[in-house]
């Protein structure tokens, strides 16, 4: 049995949502154990806000589901990685990835 600590975290591990086919990054979320349990039984991505203190279903709202095809551990049990579908925008922005901004120069120091 895979040990996940969500003491080191409050409660709280990182969860990195990344496309399973292409293998791009999409989405750093939170999950708490009993969101990681909904999101094993739906087979829909499922994460805690820390802004608005509850649960929440990626795509409740934007009908932007995340449909699960994987569920991976790191090393040291503290961080998940979800390898899924993604229907249409990972970012609330309507980007496909919330990571498409690039720091440059100076900026990076």
């Amino acid at each position: 049995m895979i040990h996940i600590d969500f003491e080191k975290g409050n409660g709280l591990v990182p969860c990195i949502a990344q496309d399973a086919e292409s293998g791009q990054v999409l989405m750093l979320a939170y999950m708490n154990e009993e969101s990681l349990q909904k999101t094993i039984e739906t087979g829909k991505a499922v994460y805690w806000s820390r802004s608005r203190n509850e649960l929440w279903m990626k795509g409740e709202t934007s009908g932007h589901y995340q449909h699960v095809k994987e569920i991976l551990v790191d090393c040291d049990g503290d961080t998940l990685l979800l390898k899924v579908h993604q229907d249409g925008a990972a970012c609330h922005t309507g980007k496909y990835s919330c990571f498409y901004r690039t720091l440059e120069g100076e900026e990076i120091l």
